[in-house]
């Protein structure tokens, strides 16, 4: 520090700060969200933290100064190590006969209030699914439009909210035996699902929408006003996830067959409700995805806050992120076998 200038004082100083506030980040999954609301949604700022980490890497080593670049370098290899990092340098496709797909998808109401200046929409999403062909295809936000042509022999369709006009929907090209619904309590998310049959097997297929967010990338909540009532309600509804994360992992241990969970969580892998979701379960992702794997459209932030969760008795043959917008959010698919 004796050697540094006053410039180069003040950026390290600042250095400090975001490494205190990544390993704070560690600390986010074993903390529930009533506890302490403000820490989670550091959560969401994981992958900021790391690509200004890698800023301060390449400006330390530029600088001629190597000792203070050491402290952002650690950062990167804790992420690394403890499979903290956003992106998957490498993936794993295996050609399985026996294997089968299931595809997540948040339609948005498939555009109904023409968010998106496409009247097209519904078709596109239809002809996507068409083209994809999954054996089990769960979507959050579905509307009954006349537009959409998803044809499969069983489905499942629950409708919430006080109009009841849009709600999840989980498609299957195997029997369906049983079917229910969480409801959760003063929303209009909820978590749906399925036990179906597949050979000789009996599979629960979990289709999950968490409490939203609100953040939407074409409003700007950084503002020195806006930013403050941004985390506050922020903080709200990481809450009200914990709430219903809890009422779902309830049902979800009393489920004697193997799982799979499908959704769009509205948080990060980072999260207090991911890691207590996902259990033992596999990431199909970190499985067999490469890449950011980015499932909601926040401009060039890499938010994956869609998931596909499978039982361990499962092998991960493929993960796929589809980069199409149709949507705010992108459909992932997975090919899994047994």
């Amino acid at each position: 520090m004796k050697n540094l200038s006053f410039l180069n004082k003040i950026i390290f100083f600042i250095n400090n700060i975001f490494a205190l506030l990544f390993l704070a980040s560690f600390a986010i999954p074993f903390i529930p969200p009533k506890t302490l609301p403000v820490l989670s949604v550091l959560s969401l700022a994981v992958p900021l933290l790391l690509f200004l980490h890698i800023l301060f890497i390449i400006y330390w080593w530029l600088m001629g100064v190597k000792k203070q670049f050491l402290l952002s370098a650690f950062c990167i290899l804790l992420a690394i190590f403890f499979s903290n990092f956003p992106y998957k340098f490498s993936e794993k496709s295996i050609i399985s006969g026996n294997s089968f797909s299931i595809m997540n998808y948040n339609v948005r109401l498939f555009n109904k209030y023409q968010w998106l200046d496409d009247v097209n929409i519904p078709q596109k999403i239809s002809e996507f699914i068409k083209l994809n062909d999954p054996d089990i295809l769960t979507l959050q936000e579905f509307y009954p439009s006349t537009d959409i042509d998803i044809d499969y022999p069983y489905k499942f369709i629950d409708f919430k909210g006080n109009n009841k006009i849009f709600g999840q929907a989980i498609y299957s090209k195997f029997e369906i035996i049983n079917k229910g619904t969480l409801n959760f309590n003063e929303t209009d998310n909820n978590a749906i699902f399925v036990d179906i049959l597949k050979g000789n097997d009996t599979l629960r297929i979990y289709n999950l929408h968490l409490e939203s967010l609100g953040i939407k990338p074409n409003k700007d909540f950084l503002g020195e006003k806006d930013s403050e009532k941004m985390i506050k309600r922020l903080s709200k509804s990481f809450v009200k996830q914990q709430e219903q994360v809890e009422k779902f992992n309830v049902h979800k241990d009393q489920c004697k067959f193997k799982i799979i969970i499908s959704g769009d969580f509205n948080n990060t892998a980072y999260s207090w409700a991911y890691r207590e979701i996902k259990g033992n379960l596999t990431d199909t992702f970190l499985e067999s995805g490469k890449g950011f794997g980015k499932t909601y459209d926040f401009k060039k932030y890499p938010l994956r806050i869609d998931f596909l969760l499978v039982d361990k008795f499962f092998k991960v043959n493929q993960h796929k992120s589809f980069d199409i917008e149709y949507s705010d959010h992108f459909p992932i698919l997975a090919k899994i076998s047994h």
